[in-house]
């Protein structure tokens, strides 16, 4: 049972501002250590020549060269959008034997949380600071001008990596990086928070939020690629198995050329993230299993749970939020479109396990499996709801709010996990993967959201075997674990720059103590006004929205209802205590203003699809009403032209020989959501996908002249408004050659991964129409695409 009570409102500034000098002058003394070193003095002779001179050899950059003994190989694994109860290793269905592997060679920690969202899980599990600490209080596309949400990693916060690259680590980052600002993310940077700039000498993966796994937005260090058609073995392309591929050949050429040298190996997939994309092989592993629904996932997982020894005994099963619907209550042809979704999402978590299991595979091959510490984490956060109450075929029609129909879904089942789908599976599979909690993915205030399974191996350091931990502990807990592992400490100057104090605390302590005490005692948790507050086993917890909706209720953030929970007592959040211990409440709520003052969470704000607007952020492009682009240049969306709900004009200066051409002028998006201008069939056409919802193509007349020709297309958007319609109207040499209608455009987000690209379109078609064309490069001469804003 649930009660609910009203927090005292919070502290006044003037006290805020004293406790936050109080946490000023008590930081604990850091390291004198300086990094990167001084250049030290020459230590040998120089005379006049070099026969009455002495040389000294420089040495090799390896951590026994800065007296680094011993210093273990590193093993990082990141799953996206990963639920406490969705692997087998925590109870979950779905066998995820690496990560087994990693628990049963070490130990398992079942307190253990992180932010409840991407972006800020990532950047402190990085610096090992706060995520509002380094500016990362939500992702970077609803980024404000507030110090705790500009989406900018300070140079105040070096990463754990860049600590372990001046001791000698060799570092690559194989996945997602949700860490680069919008505006940051083209070919002209800056790249202070791309991989070089945040600590790693190679990186291959996507810069952003997801990609399509077939068809992704590949880049190797700063250059953007097209993938293959196949990956290494000759099967058919998949990014989780590319990225295991690279991260393989690294670790055997790093040990090959400097055996001396250790690696720090960061593979953070894509998956699980949507859209759940897998090869249809594994997907029919799964066929049938989900047919229970999500009630008995839960009730199943949550016995499997207590056999494990992962919940104590006593703990209790959550219900299901009233706003869910129960499973049977469902009509048939729902539950069996839902259900479809569940097996391809578990494929998508049982691959991704797969190619994991290949890094451990080749670690041990290499014999470094005794000296190469494995941190496996399952989950920036909760499992994700985005895909709303009835799951989605293309996850950008979430980011837009447009709805999609369930026959749509019905007719997709047999396609499901292909490319042709961007699809994501529904809100009560997200809440059945967070077995035993309440809520999911963005829910901050409550464990569904923010705890995660995590496994640590090292079997040269970590004498337990298949062991369970307790202890509370946080994200930004895992960079000062490995740096003391390391057996180096976190640098008072970095690159010249004072660096903010390290806020979390190593989890060594608790490698071979079971019983030790919690070292971490004190936790506060924000996320789109959710809001949360850990002390010494309490828990105080207010929701603000449920994220199967785009936008909230409207609400007083400071006069929301809070629960207050004993969680060392209940580990699941069951029992609400509100009535029984108001005060108890009242002091955690003050302690949660207090450390929301401390690191820079203030000001809260729980604005959903309004901080998307791109006028929050710095633009490469603000202010300009004219641009001209040279052919085969491609720019992610944070850096291109804003065109949403905008008249424009698109002009193209080609060049057509006598036997005609064919190929696209300008695309922006792909199959899941974007427009094009390209000529086919020598007719010049205008695309425009409203997240595979709708299409609206307008087409020549006739077709285009041959020699030196002026195409333009004239898009009057009926106002300003998101969703707003527009006439689309194709020239030729001033002459008028076509004219047509988009009914309704995208408000928001055209793409999340995909690109603005001149002279061809590159991942995947935004028109059918030449999808088996692609890239479809323009065949005649483009000398340059102009756009310009009336």
């Amino acid at each position: 049972m649930t009660h609910h009570s009203r927090a005292p409102r919070p502290l006044p500034i003037c006290t805020i501002a004293a406790l936050l000098l109080v946490s000023f002058f008590s930081v604990v003394s850091r390291a004198d250590e300086v990094l990167p070193r001084p250049e030290p003095p020459f230590a040998g002779k120089i005379g006049l020549t070099y026969k009455d001179s002495t040389a000294v050899k420089p040495k090799l950059q390896t951590p026994a060269n800065f007296g680094v003994k011993d210093a273990p190989n590193i093993l990082l694994v990141l799953i996206d959008d990963c639920g406490f109860g969705q692997c087998s290793t925590f109870g979950g269905a779905i066998p995820t034997p690496a990560l087994d592997r990693v628990a049963n060679a070490g130990i398992r920690f079942n307190r253990f949380h992180t932010t409840a969202l991407c972006s800020p899980t990532r950047a402190a599990l990085l610096t090992g600071r706060n995520h509002h600490s380094v500016a990362t209080g939500v992702i970077g596309e609803a980024g404000t001008g507030f110090p705790g949400y500009s989406g900018i990693i300070p140079p105040t916060a070096a990463t754990f990596a860049e600590v372990l690259r001046e001791y000698g680590y060799m570092n690559a980052w194989f996945g997602k990086n949700h860490n680069v600002p919008d505006w940051e993310t083209s070919m002209v940077g800056p790249f202070d928070r791309w991989a070089d700039g945040l600590g790693f000498d190679y990186f291959y993966g996507f810069v952003g939020g997801d990609t399509d796994q077939f068809h992704p937005a590949l880049v190797e260090n700063k250059k953007r690629l097209e993938p293959p058609a196949t990956n290494e073995d000759g099967s058919p392309y998949h990014f989780t198995t590319d990225i295991a591929d690279h991260a393989i050949r690294m670790m055997r050429a790093s040990k090959a050329v400097a055996p001396q040298r250790p690696f720090f190996v960061y593979f953070a997939t894509g998956a699980t993230h949507a859209p759940h994309q897998v090869p249809e092989e594994w997907i029919k592993k799964f066929e049938g299993k989900f047919d229970m629904g999500w009630d008995k996932y839960r009730e199943e997982t949550f016995a499997r749970q207590k056999k494990l020894g992962i919940i104590p005994q006593d703990a209790k099963l959550t219900p299901r939020p009233e706003s869910l619907p129960a499973w049977d209550s469902l009509p048939a042809d729902q539950r069996k479109v839902y259900a479809r979704m569940m097996a391809v999402f578990a494929a998508f978590t049982a691959h991704t396990d797969h190619e994991v299991g290949r890094l451990l595979d080749t670690v041990e091959e290499m014999g470094e499996t005794d000296n190469t510490i494995v941190i496996y984490l399952a989950g920036d956060n909760g499992s994700s709801a985005e895909g709303g109450l009835t799951g989605l075929l293309n996850e950008m029609t979430f980011f837009n709010a447009i709805p999609e129909p369930l026959d749509a879904k019905l007719a997709a089942f047999d396609s499901l996990g292909s490319d042709k789908h961007y699809n994501h599976f529904p809100a009560g599979w997200a809440w059945a993967m967070d077995t035993p909690f309440q809520w999911t993915k963005q829910i901050a205030s409550h464990f569904g959201g923010t705890r995660n399974g995590l496994a640590i191996s090292w079997p040269k350091g970590i004498k337990a075997r298949g062991e369970i931990r307790s202890q509370f502990h946080h994200v930004i807990d895992l960079a000062p674990t490995i740096l003391e592992i390391v057996g180096v400490e976190a640098p008072a100057m970095f690159n010249g720059i004072a660096q903010k104090p390290i806020e979390g605390v190593s989890m060594v302590y608790a490698f071979d103590d079971a019983d030790a005490p919690d070292r971490r005692t004190t936790q506060y948790f924000e996320m789109l006004g959710n809001q949360g507050i850990y002390h010494d086993g309490w828990m105080a917890s207010a929701i603000r929205g449920v994220p199967w909706l785009s936008e909230n209720e409207p609400g007083d953030l400071l006069d929301m209802p809070w629960e207050l929970y004993h969680v060392d007592e209940d580990f699941t959040q069951a029992t609400d205590l509100v009535k029984e211990n108001p005060e108890k409440l009242a002091e955690l709520v003050k302690l949660f203003f207090a450390e929301a003052a401390k690191y820079n969470v203030l000001p809260l704000d729980d604005r959903k699809t309004e901080r998307l607007n791109v006028d929050n952020r710095p633009s490469l492009t603000q202010g300009r009403t004219k641009f001209t682009y040279p052919n085969l240049l491609r720019l992610p969306e944070g850096a291109a032209p804003d065109l949403k709900h905008k008249s424009h004009t698109i002009t193209a200066k080609v060049t057509i020989p006598e036997s005609g051409a064919a190929g696209v002028l300008l695309t922006q998006g792909g199959r899941f959501a974007g427009f094009g201008l390209f000529v086919k069939d020598g007719k010049l056409v205008y695309s425009y996908n409203l997240a595979g919802v709708e299409r609206f193509s307008i087409a020549s007349d006739e077709t285009l002249p041959t020699g030196e020709v002026e195409v333009r297309a004239v898009y009057k958007s009926d106002s300003d408004k998101p969703f707003a319609g527009a006439d689309v109207t194709l020239f030729a040499n001033e002459k008028q050659i076509g004219k047509g209608r988009v009914e309704k455009s995208i408000p928001n987000r055209v793409t999340l991964d995909e690109t603005f690209d001149i002279g061809f379109d590159t991942g995947t078609p935004v028109s059918e129409d030449y999808a088996d064309q692609m890239p479809f490069e323009f065949s005649g001469t483009l000398k340059a695409v102009t756009i310009e804003l009336n």
